[in-house]
Formats: C-alpha cells, sequence, structure tokens
C-alpha cells in the first residue's frame, strides 16, 4: 500500500484548527495519544523544524500503517502500541519527563469503519467485533450481549448511546437469545433494533441503529471510563503553557472534556452552603475554546463524518 493510499484511507478532522491551536515550534515534544492513520501526527511534525512526536495507538493495523506513513520522519517519530490511558507510562518508558502539548481524537477511523470484518458498521454485514485492539482476546460486542442482563444492556445503550427506545431494543436482543438465535453480526444487531423500534419511530436522519452501535462500541472499547483520568494524565505531563487538544464526536464525550477541563480551571464543586471549599479545586488549565470549534461547511462537504466533531483546547498554567 503506497503512502499515498494511506492517506486516502482517513481525512484528518479539523487538522488546520488543530495545528493553529498546538502551534508546534522547533524543536517541540508532542504526543498524538489516538495516532490512527497519523493525518494529525504528519502535520504535527512537519509544522516546524526537529519536532519530535510519540504517537500511541491500541489498533495493530493502524500502527503499521502510521509506521509506513511517519518513516520519513525517522527516530522524530516513535510510535507505541498502547491504549491512550498509558500514556504517562509510555512517556515513562521513552525517557520523557513533560511535553509541549498532547492532542487525541477520539473518533473511530474510516479504516475501522470501512473494514467489513471489524464489525463497527451496520453498513455490512459481520462478526461483531467493535474491539479497537483486534485480536486482543478482550470482550467481542456479541459476547457482552450474551453476558449482559436486559436491563444492564438498557442501561449501557442509553448511558452511552442516549437511545430513548433503550428498553425496547434489550428487551428484544433478550428475547432472541433466549430463543437460540443470539445476535452475533452487525446486521442482526441492525435488524433487531429496527424490528424493536420501527424505522419510523425515530425522528433523526441517523439509522435507528446508530445510537446503540455507539453504545456497544464505547462500553467494548472502555472509552468513557478513561477518558477524565486521561485528561488530567495528560494535563500533568505539559509543561508550562502547553496544550491539551480533544476531539470528540458524540454529546456524552464531550461532556466529559467539557466538565473535566472545567474542574481543572479550580472551579469549586463544593455545595454553595460550605463556609469554605473542601473539594481541593486547583487552577491547572486556563480553557482557550469557550465554544468548542467545529469543522466548516467545506470539510463537512468533503468529509461527511467530520459533521459532529467538536474541539476542545486548553492550556496548562
Amino acid at each position: 500500500m503506497s503512502s499515498e493510499k494511506v492517506e486516502n484511507l482517513h481525512a484528518s478532522v479539523l487538522l488546520n484548527e488543530c495545528l493553529e491551536m498546538l502551534a508546534p515550534q522547533a524543536g517541540g515534544i508532542f504526543v498524538d495519544a489516538t495516532l490512527g492513520l497519523a493525518g494529525h501526527a504528519e502535520a504535527i511534525l512537519s509544522a516546524a523544524p526537529d519536532v519530535r512526536l510519540i504517537g500511541l495507538d491500541r489498533d495493530t493495523e493502524a500502527i503499521a500503517l502510521a509506521q509506513r506513513r511517519l518513516a520519513g520522519f525517522g527516530e522524530r517519530a516513535r510510535i507505541v502500541h498502547a491504549n491512550f490511558a498509558a500514556l504517562k507510562e509510555v512517556l515513562e518508558a521513552a525517557g520523557v519527563r513533560t511535553v509541549n502539548g498532547v492532542l487525541a481524537d477520539l473518533g473511530v477511523s474510516s479504516l475501522q469503519f470501512d473494514r467489513p470484518e471489524r464489525g463497527f458498521s451496520f453498513r455490512f454485514d459481520a462478526p461483531l467485533d467493535m474491539r479497537m485492539n483486534a485480536g486482543s482476546g478482550e470482550e467481542t460486542a456479541a459476547e457482552l450481549l450474551e453476558r449482559l442482563s436486559e436491563e444492564e444492556i438498557a442501561d449501557l445503550i442509553y448511558n452511552y448511546g442516549e437511545e430513548r427506545f433503550s428498553r425496547r431494543i434489550a428487551r428484544r436482543i433478550v428475547w432472541k437469545r433466549e430463543i437460540g438465535e443470539p445476535v452475533r453480526t452487525t446486521r442482526e444487531l441492525a435488524e433487531t433494533v429496527e424490528k424493536a423500534i420501527g424505522r419510523g419511530r425515530s425522528k433523526d436522519k441517523i439509522h435507528p441503529a446508530t445510537r446503540t452501535f455507539q453504545a456497544l462500541r464505547i462500553a467494548v472499547n472502555g472509552e468513557i471510563e478513561i477518558l477524565e483520568g486521561f485528561i488530567r494524565d495528560a494535563v500533568e505531563i505539559l509543561k508550562t503553557d502547553g496544550k491539551l487538544a480533544v476531539i470528540t464526536f458524540h454529546s456524552l464525550e464531550d461532556r466529559i472534556v467539557k466538565q473535566t477541563f472545567r474542574k481543572l480551571t479550580g472551579e469549586c464543586s463544593c455545595p454553595p452552603r460550605l463556609p469554605r471549599c473542601v473539594c481541593g479545586a486547583e487552577k491547572k488549565v486556563e480553557i482557550l475554546t469557550r465554544k468548542p470549534i467545529a469543522p466548516g461547511e467545506i470539510e463537512i462537504e468533503n468529509n461527511p463524518r467530520a459533521r459532529s466533531a467538536k474541539l476542545r483546547v486548553c492550556r496548562k498554567v
């Protein structure tokens, strides 16, 4: 696969906006905590002389393609197979104590969505996998649906997918399991959701199974549980005036980023009646994006998957 083909596999979202906010300077050290196909990483490395970058990703297929794309940067690019939750450990192993900037693009790459065997999309019929780290031995989405109770499935779909028909969907998934037809493929899940709520019941233009697929992907990969911890770790390893940029693609992630940034500004979360602050709030960052940065019309036209992206950035003080 040529470098050009690697680039065509995935369009990096809000690329220019990320570069403008991170403002790489000569000799700086940056982290791309969700490397993917290295579009953002390549731009950061190209932005100024002698910039160094450490890229993390849990997807071995993405790692291989990113290595090919960044090969020309030599030792300036260090790529590590790891979850962004291991950020501090990765930097410690690399002998790096502080960095100038950290970027995390929390979206699923086109490489994952467009490969039927990865089981992320209902556009293809494939085993219901959804693991970012495919072949890792971790629980697949199909195995999760076979293990959880009806109530647990409903809560998962509601909390992570914000799906108002979560109870109906969970009931039908469990019913199929009880009659000996457990949901094991992407098509089976999409059809199960459609039959549970019907295409005409949703007021949205999206496919009725979209939120359920989103919820399962988040649950399988533990995306929400590790997000706040990652943000705190990233701020800790930033140099003074270093910046953390996070791109989200749905409201639940964006809410966590927004709230965590706010906590790190030192905003007190104590009940108003307390005579003094006891929550330990301490100002560590300044928020640079009071409102999230969204893609422009041209980017959305060229890359419809960018439509829901939001970029939030903070600076360490």
